[in-house]
């Protein structure tokens, strides 16, 4: 029987950082890997996630982040922390020793105008399509994929 890595996306703010990351991991890897996300602040995501996700033809609307204390009972063959580590702190997981820290400032603390705000979500979501796409190439080489999905000018 195969075994499924399980990916959990953990993150310090609202759950739209690893939400993206999630979304992105599913389209790339299919069935091949079960994406999780979680996040200790809400389990919420920004629509603006969600509609520069959708600009890039993946659809987050019905992702669901778990709650973080469940996450803590659980095993995940990764875990990967998605914090701005100039503001945030990256949390110790006590279950799992491959553990990967993305440092990524967190879209849902941008301030300014809406454009400004949808801008900034898109740089994270390019950030993080990249870095998804090298973790399933460098961790999960079976599943090699193309190159990352980023917004075209």
């Amino acid at each position: 029987m195969d075994h499924k890595p399980r990916v959990l996306f953990f993150s310090t703010g609202d759950s739209s950082r690893s939400q993206m990351a999630e979304g992105f991991l599913r389209e790339f890897a299919g069935d091949d890997v079960i994406p999780v996300s979680t996040a200790v602040r809400s389990p919420d995501r920004s629509p603006l996630a969600v509609e520069v996700m959708k600009e890039v033809g993946v659809d987050i609307s019905h992702q669901q982040a778990e709650d973080v204390r469940q996450t803590l009972k659980e095993h995940f063959s990764y875990v990967i922390s998605l914090c701005d580590s100039r503001k945030e702190r990256f949390p110790i997981w006590p279950f799992t020793r491959k553990l990967f820290r993305w440092s990524l400032i967190d879209p849902a603390v941008a301030e300014g105008s809406a454009e400004q705000q949808r801008e900034v979500y898109r740089r994270v979501r390019d950030e993080i399509s990249r870095r998804v796409t090298e973790f399933i190439n460098d961790t999960l080489p079976q599943l090699s994929v193309g190159p990352p999905i980023m917004q075209t000018a």
